[in-house]
């Protein structure tokens, strides 16, 4: 097997597996010691976006153990039935989580995402037509789905009350909703749930 790409270079998967190799035998991974339960009963549900993989739990002063994390393209619930949710449940019921935080950013790829030119770089790519209209005929909603939110404050609005409403969701559970912004990592506050019964629909009140 080759481990270089074409341009001569070792591949990401091969830099990870040496880092890995020498992370393990230096016993690096002793200081992440924990459990499976988070040490603050929280669930935070994220973006995956690269500039706060290491700013956003430093910027909430989270540590290894403190939290569950769940990252999405945009932080994001669009079906109360898919793996988010179930994965904030699974946070609740198994996990011993109390709160749930979510944590949206500025300048996100989903805010403006465009379906139709999302589909045109699908095609660039060479995925044939039929398999696009194959989804089409079978009921899938591609606009929709590939269609991102206008604003983020309002984005988390709506991602927290499906959370709060979903049926399965404990009422005693408090749901927050923020906005990290991607360089500085403050913080703008935009649902309190901790207020209780009824969603606190402040218009973004920046954290002191």
């Amino acid at each position: 097997v080759n481990p270089f790409s074409e341009d001569g270079k070792m591949s990401e998967l091969d830099n990870i597996l040496a880092h890995n190799r020498q992370f393990v035998e230096s016993g690096e991974y002793e200081k992440y010691f924990t459990d499976k339960y988070p040490e603050r009963g929280l669930a935070v549900l994220s973006c995956m976006d690269a500039r706060i993989i290491g700013l956003l739990p430093d910027a909430l002063g989270l540590k290894n153990g403190d939290a569950k994390l769940i990252k999405n393209a945009g932080a994001l619930v669009t079906h109360p039935w898919g793996s988010v949710m179930r994965s904030l449940l699974v946070a609740v019921f198994e996990l011993k989580v109390r709160e749930i935080m979510v944590i949206a950013h500025h300048d996100c790829g989903m805010q403006g995402l465009n379906a139709e030119e999302f589909l045109g770089r699908v095609r660039e790519s060479r995925i044939p037509e039929d398999r696009i209209e194959t989804l089409r005929y079978a009921g899938v909603d591609l606009d929709g789905w590939l269609t991102g939110f206008d604003n983020v404050e309002d984005s988390v609005r709506h991602t927290v009350e499906l959370i709060r409403r979903h049926p399965l969701m404990p009422r005693h559970i408090a749901v927050h909703g923020l906005v990290i912004h991607p360089v500085t990592g403050k913080l703008t506050l935009v649902v309190d749930g901790s207020v209780s019964d009824g969603m606190d629909l402040s218009e973004g009140m920046e954290t002191s």
